[in-house]
């Protein structure tokens, strides 16, 4: 490895050849402002495209400013950070994107947590010099996601996530010079477009330019209305991460604090969408040892590798993207989508309600869920299985708005029986998680025997594409496992091919699973907040006293008063769906 040595504001630095001034400067705790960078360590995801120009800095014998996240370091460099022209620049720079931005912040979804507005009080903007006309564009809402395209600053963020990581296609710079803005292709809508709905684009948006689509008006609507029994669902994800909004520790459990807090909000019963993913694994592995013994058997009719569908995004990108394959994956429904079914039949019923009067909302780190629980194969007569979505964000904004004191409240147990998981279901919410829960109940209802170890270390971690084998006493499972739907189309592509040795697969659309879903809190590029998330569901799912989906009390009982068995033409009914091809739903209007 070849050293290079420099001098950032007369302190001496030595780093690898090839790194950036940025991160060189940063290596030395010299923190330089920026605006389009962006980068996820670990994960290869960086934007850094130097067009925002807030990070210039001064090098010795350069005429010109240099970006210092796209300006390589070099041998005996000398760099100010600091000097009166670095400042000036940066503040003029700063006031002509702010004089073609709105000056809506009071009423801006994004205020109080948009890069821009804490970077222009960063560099004491008071004022803006330059007056003249602004570029307008019209808003653009989809069933997730809302462009506000007034508010773009051409980081181009977007742009990279969608296209380099994501390998979707929806956004890209359009037209030129002053009307020059990211957008779909000829401007059309985003739900037009190929957009999946995963939401990463607004996760890494500095402005209030994306946003989700806020349900929370809607639900207060619902808790308001007497005739209505309101009932909510809690993803795995939203509990690892919902602290970070009142101020604590990432990767901090707050489980029984944000149930304590939805009865706060008058929901009627809080139950958790980890029972839905206990019985997904019923569904999904059950399916998964159907088409496995079948084709063990000699059936080379038998689609393999079966792959999961717990991801709505996920689903999306292959109707739009691989609709060739769309009978390969599970037709197991999402969790979120099989505990409105279960709620709106079997607990409907036990509470002697119908359906129309009874109202489920789930709280997910996904925006894509939106996007699912309006997709019109998951509706009874008009009626949806899940009402509304609200993300891990809204909910914190819910708390807030209701003038909760979240980190006061105590602890409370989820009500039972739609609220009993086990530890499987809980690592749901991260890469490679499905898959070990599948796994310890696959195992076990394969062999007849009881699981050696429960935790499959081989399936985790963050590496974007990954591959194990796992021992099913002789039979060796090979499993693939994929995040983000860049490293997913690899995976797909060898399965479109012929070419996958895998019998199963795990894919989920976003950085490291749901914990870094679209509708979480704001990570800003901090890859150790996702870590730290993937940590604590794995802790919550050690403290558990059940691990193994098929144990839980509440699914045996919902088998046996309810469902029959797996697969059976209740469960088909209630808990599968199908899949659409969607490559030519296009639309240029």
């Amino acid at each position: 490895m070849e050293l290079v040595k420099l001098t950032i504001d007369k302190k001496s630095v030595e780093v690898e050849k090839g790194t950036s001034i940025l991160n060189a400067a940063r290596k030395v705790g010299i923190e330089i402002p920026t605006l389009c960078y962006f980068n996820l360590e670990g994960m290869n995801i960086e934007n850094k495209p130097g067009g925002c120009r807030i990070c210039v800095v001064e090098v010795q014998g350069r005429r010109n400013l240099a970006p210092a996240c796209a300006t390589e370091v070099t041998e005996g460099m000398v760099v100010k950070t600091n000097s009166t022209r670095v400042l000036n620049a940066r503040r003029t720079v700063m006031e002509l994107i702010l004089s073609d931005h709105p000056f809506d912040c009071l009423v801006c979804p994004k205020s109080g947590n948009c890069e821009l507005q804490s970077l222009a009080h960063r560099l004491g903007i008071r004022d803006i010099p330059y007056q003249g006309e602004q570029s307008t564009y019209r808003k653009d809402t989809s069933p997730s996601i809302i462009r506000d395209v007034d508010k773009c600053i051409l980081c181009r963020r977007c742009e990279m996530m969608c296209n380099d990581l994501q390998t979707v296609g929806a956004l890209s710079a359009i037209n030129r010079g002053f009307m020059a803005v990211v957008a779909p292709a000829f401007e059309m809508n985003l739900e037009k477009s190929p957009c999946t709905y995963c939401g990463q684009c607004v996760a890494v948006c500095p402005t209030g330019a994306l946003t989700e689509v806020d349900n929370t008006r809607q639900v207060i609507s619902a808790l308001a209305d007497p005739t209505k029994t309101v009932i909510v669902q809690t993803a795995p994800a939203a509990r690892a991460a919902l602290g970070e909004e009142f101020g604590l520790e990432p990767g901090s459990l707050v489980t029984g604090q944000m149930v304590s807090a939805l009865r706060e909000l008058g929901f009627d019963y809080v139950f958790d969408t980890d029972f839905a993913a206990d019985l997904t694994i019923m569904e999904e592995g059950s399916e998964l040892l159907d088409r496995l013994t079948r084709y063990l058997s000699g059936d080379r009719n038998v689609r393999l590798p079966i792959l999961t569908s717990c991801c709505p995004a996920w689903v999306n990108f292959f109707e739009h993207n691989f609709p060739e394959l769309k009978d390969v994956p599970s037709t197991a429904r999402s969790p979120q989508q099989m505990f409105g079914s279960i709620a709106k039949t079997y607990f409907a019923k036990k509470l002697g309600i119908d359906r129309n009067n009874l109202v489920v909302v789930s709280i997910m780190p996904c925006l894509a869920k939106k996007y699912e629980c309006q997709r019109s194969e998951f509706l009874t007569d008009g009626n949806p299985d899940v009402d509304f979505s609200l993300s891990t964000r809204e909910l914190a904004n819910f708390i807030k708005l209701a003038n909760i004191d979240f980190n006061s409240l105590p602890e409370s147990d989820f009500d039972r029986p739609l609220g009993e998981s086990t530890g499987a279901a809980v690592i749901f919410g991260t890469t490679g998680g499905v898959i070990e829960a599948a796994v310890r109940t696959a195992y076990e209802l394969y062999t007849k025997k009881p699981l050696p170890r429960v935790d499959f270390e081989e399936l985790r971690g963050l590496e974007g594409v990954r591959a194990a084998t796992v021992n099913f006493d002789g039979l060796e499972l090979r499993i693939g496992i994929a995040h983000g739907l860049g490293n997913a189309r690899q995976l797909l592509e060898e399965v479109r091919d012929g070419k996958s040795q895998y019998h199963a697969i795990e894919i989920m659309a976003c950085p490291g699973g749901c914990i870094g879903g679209g509708g979480q809190p704001l990570h800003h590029g901090d890859a150790s907040i996702l870590k730290a998330r993937q940590k604590a569901l794995y802790e919550e799912d050690r403290n558990k006293a059940l691990r193994k989906s098929h144990e839980n009390p509440y699914i045996i009982q919902l088998y046996e008063e309810f469902l029959g068995q797996p697969l059976s033409e209740m469960s088909h009914h209630l808990l599968h769906t199908q899949y659409f091809d969607k490559s030519t739903q296009i639309v240029i209007e």
